[in-house]
């Protein structure tokens, strides 16, 4: 699954605090998110779960899909996310297995 872009979204809780982003080694970025490499947003707010990604063909692709993600409302990125993960787990286990 590495070195393909993905757009992801993480939370701190179900329900609680989301970050948009996007890599093209998931694995290895929310790693990275879990265990605080890096300061910033995620690090602050203790935002830590995998709970939404999706796989894109380009990485021009999965920016243009950020980018859209982030200019949507609370609500939106909710149902995104319950869509597929209604229990809000934490998905980086299907990503290591």
């Amino acid at each position: 699954m590495s070195k393909q872009p993905f757009v992801y979204i993480m939370a701190s809780k179900p329900g609680g605090v989301l970050y948009v982003g996007v890599t093209s080694n998931l694995p290895q970025r929310i790693w990275q998110h879990k265990n605080n490499v890096t300061e910033g947003f995620t690090q602050k707010y203790d935002v830590h779960d995998l709970v939404y990604f999706e796989e894109h063909s380009s990485m021009e692709a999965a920016i243009t899909r950020e980018k859209q993600i982030k200019h949507w409302t609370r609500a939106w990125k909710i149902k995104l996310i319950r869509e597929k993960n209604p229990n809000w787990d934490d998905l980086y286990s299907r990503l290591t297995q």
